[in-house]
Protein backbone atom coordinates (compact mmCIF):
# COMPACT_ATOMS: atom_id res chain seq x y z
CA UNK A 1 0.00 0.00 0.00
CA UNK A 2 1.44 3.43 -0.49
CA UNK A 3 0.98 6.24 1.57
CA UNK A 4 -0.21 9.90 0.37
CA UNK A 5 -1.95 11.30 3.16
CA UNK A 6 0.73 12.08 6.25
CA UNK A 7 2.40 8.80 6.15
CA UNK A 8 2.05 6.28 8.84
CA UNK A 9 -0.81 7.50 11.00
CA UNK A 10 -3.90 6.34 10.98
CA UNK A 11 -7.19 7.34 12.41
CA UNK A 12 -8.13 6.09 15.65
CA UNK A 13 -10.65 3.52 15.50
CA UNK A 14 -13.88 4.58 15.34
CA UNK A 15 -17.41 3.70 13.62
CA UNK A 16 -18.35 6.13 10.53
CA UNK A 17 -21.99 6.99 10.20
CA UNK A 18 -23.70 7.83 6.91
CA UNK A 19 -26.71 9.59 6.92
CA UNK A 20 -27.83 9.22 3.44
CA UNK A 21 -26.00 6.42 2.16
CA UNK A 22 -28.18 5.84 -0.63
CA UNK A 23 -27.74 9.28 -2.22
CA UNK A 24 -25.18 10.50 -4.92
CA UNK A 25 -22.33 12.49 -2.45
CA UNK A 26 -21.78 8.75 -0.29
CA UNK A 27 -22.43 7.10 -4.07
CA UNK A 28 -19.76 9.68 -5.93
CA UNK A 29 -17.02 10.51 -3.02
CA UNK A 30 -17.38 9.06 0.03
CA UNK A 31 -17.75 5.33 -0.59
CA UNK A 32 -14.88 5.67 -2.69
CA UNK A 33 -12.99 7.68 -0.56
CA UNK A 34 -13.45 5.51 2.46
CA UNK A 35 -12.19 2.87 0.36
CA UNK A 36 -8.69 4.98 -0.73
CA UNK A 37 -8.57 5.60 2.76
CA UNK A 38 -8.18 1.45 3.66
CA UNK A 39 -5.84 0.85 0.73
CA UNK A 40 -3.52 3.27 2.27
CA UNK A 41 -4.11 1.80 5.44
CA UNK A 42 -5.56 5.10 7.14
CA UNK A 43 -8.27 3.38 8.73
CA UNK A 44 -6.32 0.98 10.76
CA UNK A 45 -8.69 -2.22 11.65
CA UNK A 46 -10.17 -1.42 14.08
CA UNK A 47 -13.20 0.50 12.14
CA UNK A 48 -17.46 0.05 10.88
CA UNK A 49 -19.07 2.00 8.23
CA UNK A 50 -22.91 1.99 8.58
CA UNK A 51 -24.94 3.38 6.08
CA UNK A 52 -28.53 5.22 6.98
CA UNK A 53 -31.10 6.01 4.87
CA UNK A 54 -34.90 5.92 4.85
CA UNK A 55 -35.38 3.44 1.88
CA UNK A 56 -35.07 -0.57 2.99
CA UNK A 57 -31.67 -2.68 2.31
CA UNK A 58 -29.91 -5.37 3.15
CA UNK A 59 -26.12 -5.37 4.13
CA UNK A 60 -25.74 -7.29 1.53
CA UNK A 61 -27.36 -4.70 -1.25
CA UNK A 62 -25.68 -2.21 0.85
CA UNK A 63 -22.57 -3.80 -0.15
CA UNK A 64 -23.34 -4.38 -3.82
CA UNK A 65 -23.93 -0.94 -3.94
CA UNK A 66 -20.43 0.34 -2.60
CA UNK A 67 -18.66 -2.20 -4.91
CA UNK A 68 -20.75 -0.77 -7.88
CA UNK A 69 -19.72 2.76 -6.69
CA UNK A 70 -16.12 1.98 -5.95
CA UNK A 71 -15.67 0.44 -9.53
CA UNK A 72 -17.04 3.82 -11.30
CA UNK A 73 -15.75 6.50 -8.86
CA UNK A 74 -12.64 5.59 -7.06
CA UNK A 75 -8.79 5.92 -7.82
CA UNK A 76 -7.99 2.34 -6.97
CA UNK A 77 -9.36 -0.65 -8.63
CA UNK A 78 -10.87 -2.89 -6.50
CA UNK A 79 -7.69 -5.35 -4.79
CA UNK A 80 -7.76 -9.11 -4.57
CA UNK A 81 -10.90 -11.11 -3.25
CA UNK A 82 -9.67 -11.27 0.24
CA UNK A 83 -8.91 -7.49 0.57
CA UNK A 84 -12.41 -6.33 -0.89
CA UNK A 85 -13.91 -9.10 1.50
CA UNK A 86 -12.06 -7.47 4.63
CA UNK A 87 -13.17 -4.22 3.55
CA UNK A 88 -16.86 -5.04 2.27
CA UNK A 89 -17.38 -6.92 5.82
CA UNK A 90 -17.10 -3.45 7.78
CA UNK A 91 -20.15 -1.99 6.04
CA UNK A 92 -23.61 -2.70 7.44
CA UNK A 93 -26.91 -0.54 6.74
CA UNK A 94 -29.67 0.33 8.76
CA UNK A 95 -33.10 1.78 7.93
CA UNK A 96 -33.59 4.54 9.85
CA UNK A 97 -36.40 7.47 10.04
CA UNK A 98 -34.70 10.41 11.33
CA UNK A 99 -37.54 12.05 12.92
CA UNK A 100 -38.31 8.80 15.34
CA UNK A 101 -35.82 8.78 18.33
CA UNK A 102 -36.81 4.95 19.36
CA UNK A 103 -34.80 4.27 15.32
CA UNK A 104 -31.47 5.95 16.68
CA UNK A 105 -31.90 3.97 20.34
CA UNK A 106 -32.33 1.00 18.21
CA UNK A 107 -29.24 1.97 16.51
CA UNK A 108 -27.31 2.53 19.58
CA UNK A 109 -27.85 -1.45 20.06
CA UNK A 110 -26.38 -2.33 16.99
CA UNK A 111 -23.54 -0.15 17.18
CA UNK A 112 -22.23 -1.52 20.43
CA UNK A 113 -22.57 -4.84 19.21
CA UNK A 114 -20.48 -3.68 15.95
CA UNK A 115 -17.92 -1.68 18.72
CA UNK A 116 -17.36 -4.99 20.43
CA UNK A 117 -16.96 -7.05 17.23
CA UNK A 118 -13.92 -4.89 16.32
CA UNK A 119 -12.51 -3.65 19.40
CA UNK A 120 -13.66 -0.02 18.43
CA UNK A 121 -13.04 2.35 21.73
CA UNK A 122 -16.52 4.27 21.61
CA UNK A 123 -15.71 6.84 19.06
CA UNK A 124 -18.32 7.99 16.77
CA UNK A 125 -18.07 10.07 13.61
CA UNK A 126 -21.40 11.35 11.71
CA UNK A 127 -21.31 12.38 8.31
CA UNK A 128 -24.71 14.36 7.46
CA UNK A 129 -25.42 13.70 3.81
CA UNK A 130 -28.26 15.01 4.30
CA UNK A 131 -30.05 18.80 3.29
CA UNK A 132 -28.98 20.92 6.10
CA UNK A 133 -32.69 21.51 7.45
CA UNK A 134 -32.43 17.83 9.18
CA UNK A 135 -29.28 18.62 10.51
CA UNK A 136 -30.98 20.28 13.69
CA UNK A 137 -33.33 16.88 14.08
CA UNK A 138 -30.82 14.70 13.48
CA UNK A 139 -28.26 16.03 16.22
CA UNK A 140 -31.20 15.82 18.73
CA UNK A 141 -31.92 12.43 18.20
CA UNK A 142 -28.69 11.72 18.25
CA UNK A 143 -28.15 12.59 21.92
CA UNK A 144 -31.73 11.16 22.52
CA UNK A 145 -31.49 8.12 21.32
CA UNK A 146 -28.24 7.63 23.38
CA UNK A 147 -25.66 7.59 20.70
CA UNK A 148 -23.42 10.61 22.51
CA UNK A 149 -23.11 8.14 25.57
CA UNK A 150 -20.07 6.24 24.73
CA UNK A 151 -16.64 6.01 26.24
CA UNK A 152 -14.99 7.67 23.29
CA UNK A 153 -15.11 11.10 21.05
CA UNK A 154 -18.20 12.34 18.60
CA UNK A 155 -17.61 14.34 15.88
CA UNK A 156 -20.17 15.91 13.64
CA UNK A 157 -19.54 16.30 9.68
CA UNK A 158 -22.25 18.53 7.81
CA UNK A 159 -22.04 19.78 3.74
CA UNK A 160 -22.95 22.41 2.80
CA UNK A 161 -25.07 24.60 2.12
CA UNK A 162 -25.08 26.08 5.94
CA UNK A 163 -27.99 27.99 5.69
CA UNK A 164 -29.46 30.19 2.84
CA UNK A 165 -28.57 33.72 4.76
CA UNK A 166 -27.05 35.11 8.46
CA UNK A 167 -30.25 34.48 10.15
CA UNK A 168 -30.81 31.21 9.05
CA UNK A 169 -27.24 29.70 9.21
CA UNK A 170 -27.28 31.16 12.70
CA UNK A 171 -30.49 29.49 13.57
CA UNK A 172 -29.11 26.07 12.19
CA UNK A 173 -25.70 26.39 14.25
CA UNK A 174 -27.45 27.24 17.37
CA UNK A 175 -29.63 23.96 16.96
CA UNK A 176 -26.72 21.85 16.69
CA UNK A 177 -24.72 23.44 19.22
CA UNK A 178 -27.04 22.55 21.32
CA UNK A 179 -25.76 19.17 21.14
CA UNK A 180 -22.16 19.19 20.14
CA UNK A 181 -19.48 21.38 21.00
CA UNK A 182 -18.00 23.52 18.21
CA UNK A 183 -14.75 21.83 18.22
CA UNK A 184 -16.97 18.80 17.68
CA UNK A 185 -18.26 20.37 14.45
CA UNK A 186 -16.86 20.29 11.19
CA UNK A 187 -18.20 21.77 8.33
CA UNK A 188 -16.51 20.78 5.24
CA UNK A 189 -15.96 22.87 2.16
CA UNK A 190 -14.41 20.24 0.10
CA UNK A 191 -12.38 22.96 -1.65
CA UNK A 192 -9.89 23.77 1.42
CA UNK A 193 -8.91 19.37 0.54
CA UNK A 194 -7.94 19.99 -2.67
CA UNK A 195 -3.97 19.77 -3.08
CA UNK A 196 -3.30 23.45 -3.95
CA UNK A 197 -6.22 24.75 -2.03
CA UNK A 198 -3.10 23.42 0.94
CA UNK A 199 -0.47 24.11 -1.33
CA UNK A 200 -0.76 27.68 -0.95
CA UNK A 201 0.65 28.38 2.96
CA UNK A 202 3.48 26.06 1.61
CA UNK A 203 4.10 28.63 -1.28
CA UNK A 204 3.59 31.12 0.79
CA UNK A 205 5.34 30.70 3.99
CA UNK A 206 7.57 28.13 3.04
CA UNK A 207 9.47 30.74 0.32
CA UNK A 208 11.81 33.19 0.83
CA UNK A 209 11.31 35.23 -2.35
CA UNK A 210 7.34 35.14 -1.80
CA UNK A 211 6.61 36.42 1.55
CA UNK A 212 8.67 39.49 1.07
CA UNK A 213 6.50 40.66 -1.61
CA UNK A 214 3.36 39.38 -0.85
CA UNK A 215 2.06 43.05 -0.01
CA UNK A 216 0.03 45.96 -1.43
CA UNK A 217 4.15 47.16 -2.39
CA UNK A 218 4.65 44.63 -4.80
CA UNK A 219 1.20 43.14 -5.72
CA UNK A 220 -1.08 44.99 -8.25
CA UNK A 221 -4.33 42.88 -8.21
CA UNK A 222 -5.61 38.88 -7.18
CA UNK A 223 -8.05 37.06 -9.11
CA UNK A 224 -9.83 33.99 -8.67
CA UNK A 225 -11.42 32.28 -11.26
CA UNK A 226 -13.48 29.19 -10.73
CA UNK A 227 -15.13 28.15 -13.99
CA UNK A 228 -17.50 25.31 -14.94
CA UNK A 229 -18.20 24.35 -18.63
CA UNK A 230 -21.81 22.59 -16.89
CA UNK A 231 -25.34 24.13 -16.90
CA UNK A 232 -27.40 23.41 -13.72
CA UNK A 233 -28.01 19.68 -15.25
CA UNK A 234 -30.39 18.24 -12.77
CA UNK A 235 -30.08 20.50 -10.02
CA UNK A 236 -32.40 23.11 -11.39
CA UNK A 237 -34.45 23.25 -8.55
CA UNK A 238 -31.91 23.75 -6.15
CA UNK A 239 -29.65 26.17 -7.80
CA UNK A 240 -32.62 28.35 -9.04
CA UNK A 241 -32.74 29.05 -4.69
CA UNK A 242 -29.39 29.77 -4.26
CA UNK A 243 -27.54 30.48 -7.56
CA UNK A 244 -23.82 31.31 -7.58
CA UNK A 245 -23.28 33.76 -5.02
CA UNK A 246 -24.41 30.93 -2.29
CA UNK A 247 -23.51 28.05 -4.39
CA UNK A 248 -19.82 29.39 -4.82
CA UNK A 249 -18.80 32.82 -3.76
CA UNK A 250 -20.15 32.30 -0.02
CA UNK A 251 -17.85 29.62 0.71
CA UNK A 252 -15.55 28.44 -2.18
CA UNK A 253 -14.25 31.64 -3.17
CA UNK A 254 -13.79 33.38 0.13
CA UNK A 255 -12.01 30.60 1.80
CA UNK A 256 -9.66 30.41 -1.51
CA UNK A 257 -9.34 34.41 -1.21
CA UNK A 258 -8.74 34.22 2.79
CA UNK A 259 -5.71 31.58 2.26
CA UNK A 260 -3.99 33.94 -0.17
CA UNK A 261 -4.69 36.78 2.10
CA UNK A 262 -4.11 35.54 5.33
CA UNK A 263 -1.51 36.46 7.72
CA UNK A 264 1.22 33.82 8.90
CA UNK A 265 -0.27 32.17 11.73
CA UNK A 266 1.63 32.31 15.05
CA UNK A 267 1.79 28.68 15.05
CA UNK A 268 0.94 26.04 12.76
CA UNK A 269 -2.02 24.63 14.60
CA UNK A 270 -5.85 24.56 13.47
CA UNK A 271 -7.15 27.82 15.56
CA UNK A 272 -4.43 29.81 14.92
CA UNK A 273 -4.65 28.89 10.91
CA UNK A 274 -8.27 29.79 11.47
CA UNK A 275 -8.12 32.93 13.34
CA UNK A 276 -5.49 34.67 10.38
CA UNK A 277 -8.70 33.66 8.14
CA UNK A 278 -10.87 35.00 10.26
CA UNK A 279 -9.04 38.34 10.42
CA UNK A 280 -9.47 38.62 6.48
CA UNK A 281 -13.26 37.83 6.11
CA UNK A 282 -13.39 40.76 8.97
CA UNK A 283 -11.44 43.07 7.00
CA UNK A 284 -13.21 42.92 3.38
CA UNK A 285 -14.85 45.61 2.58
CA UNK A 286 -18.31 45.69 2.83
CA UNK A 287 -21.38 47.03 0.33
CA UNK A 288 -23.00 49.84 2.65
CA UNK A 289 -26.09 50.53 -0.54
CA UNK A 290 -27.16 49.02 -3.43
CA UNK A 291 -25.11 51.71 -5.35
CA UNK A 292 -22.33 50.04 -3.56
CA UNK A 293 -23.24 46.88 -5.38
CA UNK A 294 -23.68 47.62 -8.59
CA UNK A 295 -20.26 49.02 -8.83
CA UNK A 296 -18.60 46.75 -7.53
CA UNK A 297 -20.57 43.06 -8.29
CA UNK A 298 -21.57 42.13 -11.79
CA UNK A 299 -24.40 39.24 -11.80
CA UNK A 300 -25.02 37.30 -15.08
CA UNK A 301 -27.14 34.58 -16.89
CA UNK A 302 -26.59 32.32 -19.91
CA UNK A 303 -28.73 32.49 -22.39
CA UNK A 304 -28.68 30.11 -24.92
CA UNK A 305 -25.38 29.36 -26.88
CA UNK A 306 -22.60 26.93 -28.23
CA UNK A 307 -19.67 24.92 -26.75
CA UNK A 308 -17.61 22.95 -28.75
CA UNK A 309 -19.92 23.11 -31.43
CA UNK A 310 -22.59 21.78 -29.15
CA UNK A 311 -26.03 23.80 -28.99
CA UNK A 312 -27.13 24.68 -25.56
CA UNK A 313 -29.75 25.67 -24.13
CA UNK A 314 -30.53 29.00 -21.95
CA UNK A 315 -30.74 28.78 -17.97
CA UNK A 316 -34.42 29.73 -18.11
CA UNK A 317 -34.99 26.68 -20.73
CA UNK A 318 -33.47 24.23 -18.04
CA UNK A 319 -35.62 21.79 -15.99
CA UNK A 320 -37.07 22.91 -12.76
CA UNK A 321 -36.03 26.50 -13.77
CA UNK A 322 -39.42 29.37 -14.12
CA UNK A 323 -38.84 30.92 -17.62
CA UNK A 324 -38.65 34.46 -16.20
CA UNK A 325 -35.75 33.51 -13.41
CA UNK A 326 -33.25 36.10 -12.38
CA UNK A 327 -31.48 33.53 -10.65
CA UNK A 328 -27.49 34.22 -11.72
CA UNK A 329 -25.43 31.91 -13.09
CA UNK A 330 -22.43 34.19 -13.43
CA UNK A 331 -21.07 36.21 -10.41
CA UNK A 332 -18.01 38.46 -10.30
CA UNK A 333 -16.31 41.36 -7.45
CA UNK A 334 -14.33 43.87 -6.83
CA UNK A 335 -13.15 42.79 -3.36
CA UNK A 336 -11.14 44.63 -1.05
CA UNK A 337 -9.13 43.73 2.60
CA UNK A 338 -8.76 46.74 4.52
CA UNK A 339 -6.06 46.37 6.16
CA UNK A 340 -2.41 47.32 6.20
CA UNK A 341 -0.97 43.94 4.11
CA UNK A 342 -3.78 44.66 1.27
CA UNK A 343 -4.73 48.54 1.55
CA UNK A 344 -5.83 49.07 -2.64
CA UNK A 345 -5.45 46.32 -4.13
CA UNK A 346 -8.12 45.10 -5.89
CA UNK A 347 -8.99 41.04 -5.27
CA UNK A 348 -11.04 40.21 -8.65
CA UNK A 349 -13.25 36.76 -8.23
CA UNK A 350 -15.68 35.25 -10.78
CA UNK A 351 -17.68 32.44 -11.39
CA UNK A 352 -20.01 30.41 -13.51
CA UNK A 353 -21.99 27.66 -15.43
CA UNK A 354 -21.77 27.22 -19.30
CA UNK A 355 -17.86 28.87 -19.35
CA UNK A 356 -15.68 27.88 -22.39
CA UNK A 357 -13.39 25.55 -20.34
CA UNK A 358 -13.63 23.93 -16.55
CA UNK A 359 -10.66 25.31 -14.36
CA UNK A 360 -9.72 27.01 -10.97
CA UNK A 361 -7.07 29.18 -10.98
CA UNK A 362 -5.19 31.88 -8.68
CA UNK A 363 -3.52 34.22 -10.39
CA UNK A 364 -1.03 36.66 -8.75
CA UNK A 365 -0.37 39.63 -10.75
CA UNK A 366 3.01 41.43 -9.48
CA UNK A 367 3.52 45.40 -10.06
CA UNK A 368 5.25 46.11 -13.20
CA UNK A 369 8.76 47.78 -13.22
CA UNK A 370 8.88 51.77 -14.17
CA UNK A 371 7.96 52.16 -16.89
CA UNK A 372 10.79 55.06 -17.83
CA UNK A 373 13.48 52.73 -16.76
CA UNK A 374 15.84 50.38 -18.77
CA UNK A 375 14.13 47.64 -20.54
CA UNK A 376 10.40 49.17 -20.09
CA UNK A 377 11.63 52.16 -21.73
CA UNK A 378 12.20 50.43 -24.88
CA UNK A 379 9.51 48.00 -25.14
CA UNK A 380 6.33 47.16 -23.42
CA UNK A 381 6.90 44.34 -20.38
CA UNK A 382 4.05 41.82 -19.34
CA UNK A 383 3.96 41.64 -15.54
CA UNK A 384 5.12 38.94 -13.47
CA UNK A 385 2.39 36.06 -12.92
CA UNK A 386 2.45 33.74 -10.10
CA UNK A 387 -0.67 31.34 -10.89
CA UNK A 388 -1.74 28.76 -8.91
CA UNK A 389 -4.10 25.76 -10.96
CA UNK A 390 -6.07 24.43 -8.50
CA UNK A 391 -8.89 22.03 -10.75
CA UNK A 392 -8.44 20.21 -12.91
CA UNK A 393 -4.94 20.71 -13.85
CA UNK A 394 -2.87 20.60 -10.46
CA UNK A 395 0.75 22.94 -10.25
CA UNK A 396 2.09 25.99 -10.02
CA UNK A 397 3.06 28.85 -13.22
CA UNK A 398 5.48 31.69 -12.65
CA UNK A 399 5.91 34.68 -15.70
CA UNK A 400 9.04 36.02 -15.76
CA UNK A 401 10.75 38.44 -18.35
CA UNK A 402 13.88 37.25 -20.02
CA UNK A 403 16.35 38.33 -22.86
CA UNK A 404 14.97 36.41 -26.29
CA UNK A 405 17.84 34.35 -27.34
CA UNK A 406 19.94 36.34 -30.34
CA UNK A 407 21.62 39.25 -31.25
CA UNK A 408 19.10 42.00 -30.12
CA UNK A 409 18.21 43.21 -26.38
CA UNK A 410 15.02 42.02 -26.64
CA UNK A 411 12.54 40.74 -23.73
CA UNK A 412 9.89 38.21 -23.72
CA UNK A 413 7.82 36.40 -21.07
CA UNK A 414 9.11 33.32 -20.03
CA UNK A 415 6.75 30.63 -18.50
CA UNK A 416 8.25 28.37 -15.81
CA UNK A 417 5.83 25.51 -14.81
CA UNK A 418 4.95 22.92 -12.11
CA UNK A 419 2.33 20.37 -12.77
CA UNK A 420 1.68 17.95 -9.91
CA UNK A 421 -1.06 16.17 -11.50
CA UNK A 422 1.17 15.43 -14.87
CA UNK A 423 3.65 13.60 -12.03
CA UNK A 424 1.32 11.95 -10.11
CA UNK A 425 -1.55 11.45 -12.42
CA UNK A 426 -5.18 10.66 -11.33
CA UNK A 427 -3.77 8.54 -8.01
CA UNK A 428 -3.39 11.48 -6.45
CA UNK A 429 -5.85 11.93 -3.28
CA UNK A 430 -9.63 13.56 -3.52
CA UNK A 431 -10.57 15.94 -1.19
CA UNK A 432 -12.90 14.20 0.45
CA UNK A 433 -10.21 11.76 1.26
CA UNK A 434 -8.23 14.03 3.11
CA UNK A 435 -11.16 15.99 4.97
CA UNK A 436 -12.52 12.74 6.37
CA UNK A 437 -9.46 11.09 7.67
CA UNK A 438 -8.87 15.02 9.11
CA UNK A 439 -11.95 14.45 10.83
CA UNK A 440 -11.23 11.37 12.00
CA UNK A 441 -8.00 12.52 13.36
CA UNK A 442 -10.20 15.57 14.86
CA UNK A 443 -7.97 18.34 12.52
CA UNK A 444 -10.33 20.93 11.81
CA UNK A 445 -7.40 23.23 9.96
CA UNK A 446 -9.61 22.97 6.87
CA UNK A 447 -12.94 22.55 7.87
CA UNK A 448 -14.87 25.87 8.52
CA UNK A 449 -15.52 27.61 12.23
CA UNK A 450 -18.82 28.97 13.12
CA UNK A 451 -16.95 32.43 13.29
CA UNK A 452 -15.77 32.67 9.67
CA UNK A 453 -19.55 31.27 8.17
CA UNK A 454 -20.83 33.68 9.92
CA UNK A 455 -18.37 36.86 8.72
CA UNK A 456 -18.91 35.42 4.97
CA UNK A 457 -22.94 35.04 5.35
CA UNK A 458 -22.59 38.89 6.62
CA UNK A 459 -20.51 39.85 3.62
CA UNK A 460 -22.58 38.41 1.22
CA UNK A 461 -26.23 38.96 2.56
CA UNK A 462 -25.89 42.89 1.83
CA UNK A 463 -25.42 41.89 -1.97
CA UNK A 464 -28.02 39.50 -2.26
CA UNK A 465 -30.84 42.29 -0.33
CA UNK A 466 -29.64 44.72 -3.16
CA UNK A 467 -30.26 42.64 -5.88
CA UNK A 468 -33.80 41.91 -4.65
CA UNK A 469 -34.41 45.41 -4.98
CA UNK A 470 -32.95 46.19 -8.46
CA UNK A 471 -33.86 42.81 -10.70
CA UNK A 472 -33.14 44.38 -13.87
CA UNK A 473 -29.25 44.50 -12.91
CA UNK A 474 -29.10 41.12 -14.00
CA UNK A 475 -26.59 40.41 -17.34
CA UNK A 476 -26.56 37.99 -19.94
CA UNK A 477 -24.08 36.25 -21.83
CA UNK A 478 -23.98 33.28 -24.53
CA UNK A 479 -23.76 29.73 -22.99
CA UNK A 480 -19.80 29.44 -23.97
CA UNK A 481 -18.63 33.18 -23.58
CA UNK A 482 -16.69 34.30 -20.52
CA UNK A 483 -19.65 35.89 -18.87
CA UNK A 484 -21.25 39.27 -19.94
CA UNK A 485 -19.58 41.96 -20.90
CA UNK A 486 -19.53 43.83 -17.82
CA UNK A 487 -17.37 41.43 -16.05
CA UNK A 488 -13.94 42.50 -18.30
CA UNK A 489 -15.61 46.30 -17.76
CA UNK A 490 -14.86 46.03 -14.01
CA UNK A 491 -11.42 44.81 -14.58
CA UNK A 492 -10.55 47.54 -17.29
CA UNK A 493 -11.63 50.52 -16.29
CA UNK A 494 -9.08 49.90 -13.05
CA UNK A 495 -6.14 49.29 -15.72
CA UNK A 496 -5.87 45.21 -15.53
CA UNK A 497 -8.03 42.71 -17.62
CA UNK A 498 -8.90 39.66 -16.51
CA UNK A 499 -5.86 36.59 -17.28
CA UNK A 500 -6.76 33.48 -19.34
CA UNK A 501 -6.96 30.47 -17.55
CA UNK A 502 -4.55 27.01 -18.76
CA UNK A 503 -2.55 29.60 -20.54
CA UNK A 504 -4.75 30.14 -23.19
CA UNK A 505 -2.98 33.01 -25.17
CA UNK A 506 0.72 32.03 -24.27
CA UNK A 507 1.40 31.22 -28.08
CA UNK A 508 4.28 33.81 -27.33
CA UNK A 509 5.68 32.72 -24.24
CA UNK A 510 8.42 30.72 -24.02
CA UNK A 511 7.84 27.64 -21.86
CA UNK A 512 10.18 26.23 -19.09
CA UNK A 513 8.22 22.70 -17.64
CA UNK A 514 8.07 19.57 -16.54
CA UNK A 515 5.65 19.08 -19.49
CA UNK A 516 5.76 19.48 -22.95
CA UNK A 517 3.50 22.66 -24.06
Amino acid sequence: MTDQLNDNVTAEGAVYFIFGATGDLARRKLFPALYSLYREGKLGDKFAIVGLARRPRTDEQFREDVLESIKEFCRYKIGDGQDWQGFAERFTYHSLDIGNVDGFRELKASTEALEARYSIPGNRLFYLALAPELFGTVSRNLRDGGMLESAGWHRLVIEKPFGYDYPSASKLNEEIRHVFREEEVFRIDHYLGKEMVQNIEVIRFANAFFEPLWNKQHIANVQITLAETVGVEERGAYYNKSGALRDMVQNHMLQMLTMIAMEPPSHLDPEAIRDEKVKVLRSLRGFKSGDEVRERVIRGQYTSGELRGQPLNGYREEDSVPPDSTTETFFAARLFVDNFRWSGVPFYVRTGKRLPVKSTEIVVEFKNVPGNLLFASRQQLQPNLLVIRVNPMEGIYIKINAKKPGNEMTVQPVAMEFCQSCQIGINTPEAYERLIFDAARGDSTYFTRWDELAAAWQLVDPIAAAWQEHAADLAYYSAGAWGPQQAHKLLHQDGFHWWPVNGQDEDNVIWVSNTSK
